[in-house]
Formats: C-alpha cells, structure tokens, sequence
C-alpha cells in the first residue's frame, strides 16, 4: 500500500513541474519573442545627432535660418540669444558646436569679428560658411564715407576683427525687409548646396517667408509714406538701411553701443530734435536707456523703443515670425517719435 502512495505522490509531483515549466517556458518564450521581435528603439538624442546640423551667429540670422530650415534642419545658435554679438565673448562649447556642424550661417559685413579665429580654431574641414550678405547693397559708414549715402555691393566674404568698430560698412542689413529676403535667399542657395537631399523643402520654406517679408515691406512702407524726408534719432548707428528703404534720415547718438556719448554728441543729437521736431527717441531693449533718459528730459521729448533685433527671448528666436512681429511694433514705436 505504501509503495502504491509513493508512487502516486511522485507521479503528482512530476506532473506539477512538468506544469510549472510549461508555463514559465511560455512566459520566457514571449520575452525571448519581444525581445527579437520588437523594433529597437533609438536614444532619444539620437536622432538629434543624424540630424544635419546648421549653426548661426546671432538673432536675425537664426530666425532667417530656421525659416528655410524647418525640418530638414537643426538650427543652433552660436551666440546665446540673450547676449549681442558685440558682447559675445567664445567657450569651448562654441568650439564642439562648430566641430559638428555642417554649415554656418554670418550675416558678414564685419559684425562678427570674432568668427575667422573661432572657424580656425574648430578645425573643421567639412564646415561650409554662408555668407548671408553677399550680393546685397551696403551702405558705407560716415567715418568712411565721403558721400553720405553711398552704396557698394559687398563681395567679401571675410570678416575682419577692428574691436567693436563697424569697420567700413555698415553690418544692419536685415533692418530692411527687402535687403532681409536677399539675405534668405542666399541661406536658402547655401543650405541647398551644403544638404541637396532636402532642396525641395528649403525651397519651399524660404518661398513662403520671403513672401511674409515682402509683404511686411509694403505694409512699413504704406505707413511711413506719410514721413517721407523726416530725420530720426536712434541710440547707434543701426538705421540707415531702414531710412534708406523708407525715404527717412536716421541720426544717432554714438556709432556702436559700448562707447559713451561725449557732450558733443549729445549737442548734436540736441540740435537736430529741436531742427525736426521730434517728438521721441529711439532707444534700444538692450542699450542706451539711461544716457537717452536724461537727454529726452532735456529736451522734453519721450523715448520709445526701436529694437534693431540683436537679442531676444529664448522663446521668441525659435520662431522666425518673431521678425515680423519685431519690425511692426517698431513702425508703430517711430511713428509715436514723428508725432502720430
């Protein structure tokens, strides 16, 4: 009887196992199965690292960059968005940015003096630098020229360091709209030849905001029609491609923002707002409030702001309406100064 038990016990738990080990097979089966079968998936960042990547140098060039970009693209600026680039001082982290890169992207016409020896220093081979004034129409600085006024087309494509000097032109192009779509089209032409597989969407994109631009221009030059051959006075020297488009003269306090307005500056300024009857100056988000404040009391005029786009939020530099939106409050701003 008792061999009879133990051999029935043994079966039962022979049977058990044998149980156990088809169900835990199953279990390990279908983890064996996911594993192998399953998509694998990428780190997050590494689609970022594929991406062809574009770097810019500072605010009105990163949002004309990422307006051909789109997608096809990642676009990262060299000079924080919050710092201008006469106030760009390099890190090694500007070093591996540039070693990375595909492309970048200046303005040109000497605002960025720094980048000959940053480039040189990156040492990349690969890298393909647009140059985004080319081909468009410079006016010369007044130190420099003996014809207020006169235009050059600008064919260099080196930058050349004189501190903080706007050296012999002057560098605001994109503070016209139409000098900005040229300036759009030749990142467009740029991207294209550095990044073919994605002609079509640069195309497409630049299509669209070149567009928005020209648009924007009819719209500055409808409302300051009226303002034809008034003078304006901005903090320093940014203005004279936005007086020249619209038919205005632009006066200034002090050539670049770091340097400090002498008293003979400030007579000046003095006696040209009393000649035209300005009724504001035009100061800066990022400069010149203090000395224009004691200025504009003064004379009893008001100053409203005129920002030549040389810094921003972080948010606002990701969107190239930002542009748009930037120039529209600064012709409602210069028409408070004319008295409207």
């Amino acid at each position: 009887m008792r061999t009879v038990l133990n051999a029935w016990l043994q079966m039962r738990a022979t049977a058990g196992l044998q149980d156990l080990l088809k169900r835990t097979g199953v279990v390990i089966g279908a983890l064996l199965l996911a594993a192998c079968g399953a998509p694998r998936q990428a780190p997050p960042d590494a689609a970022a690292d594929k991406a062809f990547k574009v770097v810019t140098t500072f605010l009105p060039i990163t949002l004309f960059t990422r307006a051909v970009a789109g997608d096809c693209a990642t676009v990262t600026p060299l000079i924080p968005v919050s710092t201008g680039p006469h106030d760009f001082q390099a890190k090694p982290g500007d070093l591996t940015a540039l070693r990375q890169a595909r492309v970048l992207v200046k303005n040109g016409l000497e605002m960025e003096g720094f980048l000959d020896r940053l480039i040189a220093a990156a040492g990349n081979s690969k890298l393909k630098t647009i140059d985004s004034s080319r081909g468009v129409a410079a006016l010369e600085t007044e130190e420099h020229d003996d014809a207020h006024g006169k235009e050059h087309a600008h064919h260099d494509d080196h930058d050349h360091t004189q501190g903080h000097d706007h050296g012999a032109v002057n560098p605001h192009i994109w503070l016209d709209p139409l000098r900005a779509v040229q300036q759009v089209e030749t990142i467009r032409d740029g991207l294209i030849q550095a990044d073919p597989s994605c002609a079509e969407g640069y195309r497409r994109n630049a299509a669209a905001y070149t567009a928005q631009l020209k648009q924007l221009n009819s719209e500055i030059a409808n409302q300051l029609q009226p303002y034809r051959g008034k003078t304006f006075v901005a903090f320093h020297d940014f203005a004279p491609y936005f007086a020249q488009r619209y038919g205005l003269k632009a006066d200034y306090l002090v050539d670049v923002p770091e340097i400090n307005p002498t008293p003979a500056d400030r007579q000046r300024v003095a006696a040209e707002v009393k000649r035209s009857q300005l009724k504001a100056l035009l100061s800066e988000p990022q400069e010149g409030n203090r000395s224009f404040n004691a200025l504009a009391k003064d004379l009893g005029v008001k100053v409203v702001v005129f920002d030549p786009m040389e810094t921003a939020t972080e948010q606002a530099s990701r969107d190239p309406a930002t542009y748009i939106s930037v120039m529209r409050r600064n012709v409602a701003d210069l028409r408070q100064a004319f008295g409207q």
